[in-house]
């Protein structure tokens, strides 16, 4: 849309809305024959029918906001705002102006949007009593109920909290109006009430213990099947299987705990029928996808979650049918993980055990041992030890403690463990305990067990069959994954952390450093590609190998980061690499290369930038010429290299003057013998040309200033020929002048 048609629209809304505003707050303060009434429902009737408007006014609403035609207003009138408020509360997401409606029906229109949002929605809801008026010159389009309970899930989740905190409290529990209108309606709830519920495990007011946090949902679950079963007792079977269905994503403890209550715990006994007949309605479906999400993990909630699956499943050859559907839906998330079968083989031998001491234990100790077993005791709460005692204790168990004896357990293993097969097989835990530590960026302790793994395999007289744990755990660790903690840990490194990575990759060999360039390729932090550099560079000419994808980059700092590399490994082979880059597109790879081949400083390398300038482009010329102007006293050897072989004349003249300025700028003493050659260099043929050039050249000695540059000036006034002398005679002036006629 140009910016012109975007103005008309932003002026056609905002005129819309005021009238619509002043209108709307007219038909609901003033009685109908008032003259208020008249002018503004007049005014807004004008807007909205031919001439000026001849086709429908589509304007979608926000919250806070209004579009026409999906395009919003750069500058929105406060007017909008207001309008779109009063629209947004009868849960109007679209509104569309047909032409030709009549005052009448403007004032009946605006005299239902002026009613109470609430009182609306009781009567079936704004869409519904437009219908029934009859209206045709505006059309209504609804929010429906499942999206105000998403926007309630994601940005009002304190009034789901409030919910929760009731329930919790015992307070009599008020049931969202929108949460019962769309389980009446059919709408798809249970993602939203799988996150109401999820609100009872992570309930943190006054720490309440999981039987009362368990207790609490029942009520909840109570209050609204009666709810439902009250208006609409049709629903009421399909609202069980929708909460059923959200129940199954609850965590296997609160889920187990619920499942024991079927047995008569006191806390939960007042909605016990309401929780069965939920419980009652998970599907094999439900039950499955519970079991393959939580029983893989084998965490401490692996009994929990075989209690919950036993008391849901009682019949034996539905257990094994809905074991094998979990199998199946967690091998798909455990793709490519090569142990899968072997854990599961565990995880479904505990599914499957069945146990019973009903024989051995009465049916009060059963739930004395059922609460013993689901409720932990809170020990901050006893008050019986220290704050400090207690954080010590809880350091102990923490992932880093954890981690560390991880470490030491591994080491002594590999310091104890000699026979060949028994050692190989540490492979696999050693692999995840390295990835662990690449991901959390403890490389210290990456390095200790890495150096673990090649001290053995260092040592010639090492069998070879004991050295197949280093090459297990060197090819297993170059992995994708792997390498993306390395990368993203680099840009944070100190010093003695990036060497401590730096000899992990030496250790890990050459095979890593095809994945080190090809993560250099596209890294675009600027700090993280000097680290990679470097890593590459410790690599020697092994690293010099990869440096052909590198300027292939489409990132110029990649392209000069190829450059630095080239320089860095140094050597007349990277001439021609160096002299592809002197045509590139971008003039800073280009100076970068100049800069490299000067580096190397060899006739070589002037050669390859002699050759750039007689057979590059115009581009490539200037930017040598560019590169050489930046007081690199090293770009003098090539600057002298220019002048006594680049053709002075045709079109490379140019570069042959800018060398002298060049050399006259340098302030070098070595200058001197190539500037007094060119200063004495003419034809004949050309007496225009010669004498420019030689001007040239006495400037770039008056500008270089040093005694011997005055002295090849006055050599040359002195005894140099008739052109030579008319070229040099004004320079030796001004020289003699600044000077005040003595000789430097």
């Amino acid at each position: 849309m140009s910016d012109v048609a975007a103005a008309l629209d932003a002026a056609r809304l905002t005129a819309f809305v005021r009238a619509f505003k002043a209108a709307a707050r007219s038909v609901v303060l003033y009685p109908e024959s008032h003259p208020a009434i008249a002018v503004t429902l007049g005014r807004l009737t004008q807007l909205t029918s031919p001439p000026l408007l001849t086709a429908p006014f589509r304007v979608s609403v926000t919250a806070d906001s209004l579009r026409l035609d999906g395009a919003a207003v750069a500058r929105p009138d406060a007017a909008i705002g207001e309008i779109a408020e009063l629209l947004h509360a009868h849960l109007i997401g679209e509104l569309t102006v047909l032409p030709g409606g009549d005052e009448s029906a403007w004032r009946q229109f605006l005299l239902l949007i002026g009613r109470a949002p609430e009182a609306v929605r009781d009567e079936g809801g704004i869409a519904r009593l437009w219908a029934t008026l009859a209206g045709r010159h505006v059309e209504v389009r609804e929010i429906d109920y499942a999206a105000v309970l998403r926007e309630r899930g994601l940005g009002a989740a304190a009034t789901w909290k409030n919910v929760v905190a009731n329930c919790l409290a015992g307070n009599n529990i008020e049931i969202p109006e929108e949460l019962l209108q769309a389980l009446l309606d059919g709408a798809k709830t249970s993602g939203i009430l799988a996150g109401i519920l999820a609100e009872f495990d992570h309930a943190s007011t006054d720490r309440p213990s999981l039987q009362t946090r368990a207790a609490a949902l029942v009520r909840l679950l109570g209050g609204l099947v009666r709810a439902v079963t009250t208006r609409s007792p049709e629903r009421a079977d399909a609202v069980m299987r929708e909460l059923a269905d959200a129940m199954g994503r609850l965590n296997p403890d609160m889920l187990a705990t619920l499942t024991q209550a079927r047995g008569g715990e006191p806390d939960l006994r007042g909605d016990e029928p309401t929780l069965q007949a939920v419980l009652g309605h998970m599907s094999d479906g439900t039950i499955s996808q519970f079991v393959a999400t939580h029983a893989p993990a084998f965490g401490a909630s692996i009994d929990r979650v075989v209690q919950a699956f036993q008391s849901l499943v009682v019949d034996g050859d539905r257990r094994e049918r809905l074991v094998s559907m979990a199998r199946e839906s967690a091998a798909q998330d455990a793709a490519g993980d090569a142990g899968f079968d072997q854990r599961w083989q565990g995880v479904a031998q505990k599914l499957l055990t069945h146990y019973s001491d009903e024989s051995y234990v009465s049916d009060t100790y059963a739930r004395e041992l059922g609460m013993a077993r689901a409720q932990a005791i809170q020990i901050e709460q006893l008050n019986e030890d220290p704050p400090e005692r207690v954080a010590a204790w809880l350091g102990t168990v923490s992932t880093t403690e954890l981690r560390r004896l991880d470490l030491t357990l591994m080491l002594d293993l590999l310091r104890l463990e000699r026979e060949p097969a028994r050692r190989t097989g540490l492979a696999t835990p050693l692999l995840m305990l390295l990835e662990d530590l690449f991901l959390v960026g403890d490389f210290e302790a990456a390095q200790s067990l890495l150096a673990a793994v090649h001290e053995e395999d260092a040592d010639p007289s090492t069998e070879p069959a004991r050295r197949t744990l280093a090459s297990a755990v060197t090819t297993g660790l170059v992995t994708p994954a792997t390498m993306r903690h390395l990368v993203g840990h680099l840009g944070t490194f100190e010093p003695p952390q990036f060497e401590r990575a730096r000899q992990i990759c030496l250790l890990l060999g050459e095979q890593l450093v095809t994945p080190l360039a090809e993560a250099l390729a596209i890294e675009e932090r600027t700090r993280t590609r000097e680290r990679l550099t470097e890593l590459l560079i410790g690599f020697g000419r092994i690293g010099r190998q990869h440096v052909e994808q590198l300027k292939l980059s489409a990132n110029p700092a990649v392209r000069r980061t190829a450059i630095y590399l080239l320089r860095e490994f140094g050597g007349s082979d990277a001439l021609p690499e160096l002299a592809e880059l002197l045509d590139d597109a971008e003039p800073g790879v280009q100076r970068d290369a100049v800069r490299a081949i000067l580096n190397i400083g060899t006739d070589d390398g002037y050669r390859v930038l002699e050759q750039a300038l007689e057979g590059g482009t115009a581009r490539s010329r200037e930017a040598i010429m560019h590169a050489l102007g930046t007081r690199d006293e090293r770009a003098t050897p090539l600057l002298v290299y220019i002048v006594e072989h680049v053709d002075h004349r045709g079109e490379l003249q140019w570069v042959y003057v800018r060398a002298l300025e060049l050399l006259g700028q340098s302030r070098d003493p070595e200058s001197v013998p190539a500037l007094t050659a060119a200063l004495h260099r003419g034809e004949w043929w050309a007496p225009r040309r010669t004498h420019s050039l030689r001007s040239a050249a006495a400037a770039a000695l008056t500008r270089l200033g040093t005694a011997t540059a005055v002295d090849a000036l006055e050599d040359a006034v002195a005894h140099g020929s008739r052109g030579v002398r008319r070229a040099a005679r004004p320079h030796l002036d001004a020289v003699r002048h600044r000077t005040g006629g003595g000789h430097r």
